[in-house]
């Protein structure tokens, strides 16, 4: 599959069970699952003064990247893939990934900012009929797209010395974040698997799919990286043998979706890897698993001591 269709399927899937999670994450908490509750946000104090700018973040990850940028109490609006708890307030204009022009118009924009994903298009047309300033910003597959992202965020909103203020610390605290490979004793071979049983997607992780940049940062190997060219193929048995996984990485809705650890064990060739037998599986909140930005260098932290109890 083209890297630009599946990334949109994956985009279309999550957003029911992110709603389904957001009801049973408490549930689902285990020594091997990482919540939004574990991770904590880089953020920096504004520089530049935004009284009286009205945003409306449309454009996947943007409105935490706005407010840790020290900017939250701009956003009048965002969509529901932004979930983070400092958001919660802030009003939903969108129905799923559908943008609801007159929800946004209501709410008196100074700017909207979207992406390649944000549709349908007749919306935004609605939006520029009336007057509303658009901003079209790239979408993020990994840390250097979010650092991109950011960049293009300021020149947005006229916040450059407050994006690359946020781009610096990242920067600085993923690298710090990131463990040294030649202190590791032992790597482990981790699969990415995306699951989505209510809609038959069981697609394995390749170069690109994103999970391979948290794999390598935490010191072990993405083993679908290494031999798949493609972001993400189908999970068939004969791929799961090639792999092997010592350790299977999942979103903690994809789990879910399939059964648990039971269920993720009867499909194709799972149960025959070393993972399988030793039903060694790291489950990650599906809003944070991808979602590079601000969370990213906490979330590397605390993925390196899920992978290190598993050793």
């Amino acid at each position: 599959m083209r890297r630009a269709q599946i990334m949109k399927v994956i985009a279309l899937t999550l957003v029911p069970i992110l709603l389904l999670t957001a009801c049973t994450q408490k549930k689902t908490k285990s020594e091997n699952s990482i919540t939004q509750a574990d991770v904590t946000s880089v953020s920096v104090l504004p520089i530049e003064d935004l009284t009286g700018a009205r945003i409306v973040t449309l454009a996947n990850g943007a409105a935490e990247l706005i407010a840790d940028m020290g900017y939250r109490k701009n956003i009048v609006g965002r969509d529901i893939a932004s979930t983070t708890n400092e958001l919660k307030k802030i009003p939903i204009v969108t129905s799923g990934h559908q943008v609801i022009p007159e929800t946004i118009i209501a709410l008196k924009p100074t700017v909207v900012i979207i992406d390649d994903a944000t549709g349908p298009s007749s919306a935004i047309t609605k939006l520029r009929t009336a007057g509303i300033r658009i901003v079209s910003i790239s979408q993020s597959w990994n840390f250097n797209d979010s650092i991109k992202k950011l960049g293009e965020i300021g020149a947005a909103l006229q916040t450059p010395k407050s994006a690359n203020s946020l781009q610096l610390r990242l920067s600085i605290s993923t690298a710090e974040n990131q463990v040294n490979t030649t202190s590791q004793s032992k790597k482990l071979k981790v699969a990415f698997l995306y699951l989505r049983g209510t809609s038959a997607i069981y697609l394995v992780g390749g170069k690109g799919s994103g999970a391979d940049f948290l794999i390598d940062a935490t010191g072990n190997t993405d083993v679908g990286a290494q031999i798949l060219d493609q972001p993400f193929t189908p999970l068939t048995a004969e791929t799961m043998a090639q792999l092997n996984p010592d350790l299977i990485l999942v979103m903690i809705g994809g789990l879910e979706s399939v059964g648990g650890v039971s269920g993720l064990v009867e499909l194709p060739g799972i149960a025959q890897t070393t993972a399988g037998k030793n039903r060694q599986v790291v489950a990650v909140d599906d809003s944070l698993l991808l979602s590079f930005g601000p969370r990213t260098p906490s979330l590397i932290s605390k993925l390196a001591a899920a992978f290190g109890s598993a050793k």
